[in-house]
């Protein structure tokens, strides 16, 4: 399985891949929106964890680009993960195309479960 992180913290996106791979997920880097949809136009990822606050472009709009897709890509699972705590913040996030929210910091058993539930479709995913 391969997942992208989207995060402009690389103390956040090292903690993300510790706990991926102890499930054998292999996930790559994107320190900031525009660089993550640039990888998502060129490989496939079987899920994208969006964080929302990043310099430049935020996650949501770079959700709402993948949504926006005419390809496969489009349908691609989106998992947010985000320190922001605003009132119907979840709410807007899936309104927009993300498939889960998740508060920072992440914790592992949150994570397993969003992907796996994300994912149940998915013969590969062992969390």
């Amino acid at each position: 399985m391969r997942v992208l992180f989207v995060e402009d913290d690389a103390m956040n996106r090292r903690v993300v891949k510790d706990m991926l791979t102890i499930v054998g997920v292999t996930m790559e880097e994107a320190q900031d929106a525009e660089t993550g949809l640039r990888m998502i136009d060129a490989e496939e990822y079987d899920a994208i964890l969006m964080d929302l606050r990043m310099p430049g472009m935020d996650g949501l709009t770079a959700v709402r680009h993948i949504r926006a897709r005419t390809d496969s890509k489009a349908q691609t699972p989106i998992i947010v993960i985000t320190a922001d705590a605003g009132l119907g913040l979840r709410e807007t996030c899936l309104a927009d195309g993300a498939n889960e929210v998740l508060g920072k910091p992440v914790a592992m058993e949150a994570l397993f479960d969003a992907l796996g539930d994300t994912l149940a479709s998915d013969d590969d995913l062992i969390l």
